[in-house]
């Protein structure tokens, strides 16, 4: 899904990741599930590239569904995954997310997330067996020139990543615009976060980006300014 010139998504509202394209070359922002490799070739044709254009992929966050295509960009292709240190173990798949409540729910958004999960390959998640660590703040030398933000608070090491030359933010799991197991659509907090109140804490610094594109992990694109889609999600979590 084209969203604006040299930023594309992968995938769907169930789980989404995203491509920003310059002239070095293609990063990818989180790799969803590994069944939807089609997805991501699909895209890369869209943007007149290939797999071997990829540079470099950054993971938010270690959890299953966005690491799914990693360890293969990675033993095949070549390409280095880059996470926050604080979850690089999760990434690896040395170290298990925390059980946390799972919240509200209704048994039709979540089932057809959990389907849609098992049928794309989330039950069987190779994890990458090497990465690259990075911190809250630096700029990756990578097409895009994305910048760490340190989000804490869904994992130890969320971080959203600030495309600027695309005039967009990465969030993975630091907010969502589609509730994986209830189905509500528009900003909200995301379910299965380790933290709840530091993850709400941590919106400033996406809010303080000016970013026009908000690109969560699971939901819509949102296309607007980044403080307002953050006042909707903290409005959310009073709501609920």
């Amino acid at each position: 899904m084209r969203l604006a010139k040299n930023l594309h998504r992968v995938g769907n509202d169930i789980v989404a990741s995203y491509l920003v394209a310059d002239g070095h070359g293609v990063t990818m922002i989180d790799t969803g599930l590994a069944g939807q490799w089609d997805d991501l070739l699909a895209e890369l044709d869209a943007m007149g590239r290939s797999i071997d254009d990829l540079r470099g992929v950054v993971l938010t966050h270690g959890d299953s569904d966005h690491i799914g295509m990693a360890e293969r960009l990675r033993r095949d292709h070549g390409v280095p995954i880059h996470v926050h240190e604080a979850d690089a173990a999760r990434a690896r798949g040395t170290e298990k997310p925390p059980s946390v409540s799972w919240g509200r729910m209704r048994v039709g958004p979540a089932a057809r997330f959990l389907g849609y999960a098992m049928t794309h390959g989330g039950l069987k998640t190779a994890y990458p067996a090497e990465v690259t660590t990075v911190t809250d703040g630096q700029v990756l030398d990578l097409p895009g020139a994305p910048r760490v933000i340190g989000t804490p608070g869904h994992s130890p090491g969320s971080i959203a990543v600030h495309l600027p030359t695309v005039g967009a933010v990465c969030v993975g799991d630091a907010l969502t615009t589609r509730h994986v197991l209830t189905g509500a659509t528009g900003p909200a907090p995301a379910p299965f976060t380790d933290d709840p109140t530091l993850a709400l804490d941590s919106l400033d610094a996406i809010a303080a980006t000016g970013a026009e594109w908000v690109l969560p992990g699971h939901g819509a694109p949102w296309h607007g300014d980044a403080a307002d889609a953050v006042a909707r999600v903290r409005a959310a979590a009073v709501a609920a």
